[in-house]
């Protein structure tokens, strides 16, 4: 393959920021391409969760300063999401745990507002966190259809258009997939579920680390995304259209705060890590340029996925040249995708090519990512599933290019 010019690349600017690069294994720097299961933190982050504790930890809604500055601080973070995600109000933004956590209580809440022969449509293509919250409410008698996928990994349009109907009250969809890097069409999944008058949930956690996201352009009512996928600590982050959650019942405490977007928080939030997850949002914020937070941004994430689409179209020019190796996925030729890869190599299960790579300090993902229906319909959970690949923005050519010489390697041994 050829060369990968470094100079000037974004990955070398950010290298340092990030301390978790400089680990080694067999005396080489250790190479993580498992971003699409969580990225490495930058310094900046990790210290704001420490000076958290070293400054100002205290509980919420206290009339003392180190509570106060608590306070302010979440209310700063949820405004900072809030420009991340497009949203012009700071109180569309709940916290939570995780994105699966969080989708758990908004299935249930939104479970309140639904009648018998009322129907969901969900699909082959998503994370278990967007399918199995849905597939629950079957017990309580909702109908919940499954939207198919095309053998490229693609969802099936026309079947999604047939299973929405009059009956439908919500469509969950992945914006990405975190297993075969596809990229859905949300305009034309929106303008479906208008014409039902149904709402629109979107997992964004796969889409969110490499494309800037404006959920009011989306017209989607809920949007959900994880923290530690981007840059920062482990968190949820739900988006509901302004006004929604306050006509939905998750379950609550009657000594919490009724209003959104409190109305579905429960539990002392994890004060540290909010205050991470604000200054990931600062971090990437300095990676952009222009006027505005929001503009400032919106070039941030252009500019990561750039970057990353470059190596992962050097890598997949690579792996289609091999014989044995099949790349799952629709192409980068014809689809917007994100800079995941996910293969198989003849002879070798996945997690043989993974702890091959792993033990040569270069860290990629093996198995179902979660994603179990579509590499269930795939028909490769009895070969142990894909191997993953994902760029994220610290990667660099050269990285890629120890990559692709460790395949060498590897296939030399098949």
């Amino acid at each position: 393959m050829n060369p990968i010019p470094e100079k000037n690349t974004l990955a070398l600017h950010v290298q340092n920021d990030f301390p978790s690069l400089q680990r080694k294994r067999r005396g080489k720097q250790v190479i993580y391409f498992d971003g699409p299961a969580g990225t490495q933190v930058p310094l900046a982050v990790i210290h704001a969760i420490s000076d958290y504790y070293r400054k100002y930890n205290a509980n919420s809604h206290g009339c003392f300063d180190t509570s106060r500055e608590t306070d302010n601080m979440v209310l700063e973070t949820r405004k900072l999401l809030a420009t991340f995600l497009g949203s012009s109000s700071w109180k569309t933004i709940s916290l939570g745990a995780n994105m699966t956590t969080l989708n758990y209580s908004l299935s249930k809440a939104i479970r309140r507002s639904l009648e018998q022969g009322d129907e969901i449509v969900i699909t082959q293509l998503d994370h278990e966190a967007n399918r199995g919250p849905w597939l629950e409410l079957e017990k309580t008698g909702i109908r919940v259809k499954e939207v198919r996928i095309h053998q490229n990994g693609t969802l099936d349009l026309d079947d999604l258009a047939r299973k929405i109907t009059r009956s439908t009250r919500l469509v969950a969809v992945g914006m990405a997939s975190n297993a075969l890097g596809t990229v859905n069409d949300m305009h034309l999944i929106r303008n479906l579920t208008r014409q039902a008058g149904a709402w629109l949930l979107a997992d964004a956690v796969h889409y969110a680390p490499h494309f800037p996201i404006h959920v009011e352009e989306l017209d989607v009512d809920f949007l959900l995304c994880s923290a530690y996928k981007f840059y920062g600590p482990h968190a949820g982050i739900l988006y509901t259209r302004e006004g929604l959650l306050d006509q939905l019942e998750p379950d609550r405490l009657k000594t919490q705060d009724q209003q959104a977007p409190f109305r579905i928080e429960t539990g002392t939030p994890n004060f540290a890590t909010i205050a991470g997850v604000g200054e990931t949002i600062r971090y990437l914020s300095g990676i952009g340029s222009g006027v505005s937070l929001r503009d400032r941004l919106v070039s941030a994430m252009e500019k990561i996925g750039s970057h990353e689409q470059e190596l992962a179209l050097k890598l997949y020019h690579d792996l289609r040249s091999r014989p044995g190796v099949k790349i799952y996925g629709p192409p980068f030729e014809k689809y917007k995708r994100t800079p995941t890869l996910s293969f198989t190599v003849e002879g070798k299960t996945a997690r043989e090519v993974a702890c091959f790579l792993g033990e040569r300090g270069i860290y990629v993902w093996d198995g179902d990512f979660y994603a179990r229906r579509p590499v269930e319909v795939l028909n490769l959970l009895n070969q142990g599933g894909l191997i993953r690949i994902g760029m994220s923005m610290y990667n660099t050519g050269k990285e890629v290019e120890r990559l692709t010489e460790t395949l060498n390697e590897l296939f030399k041994t098949i």
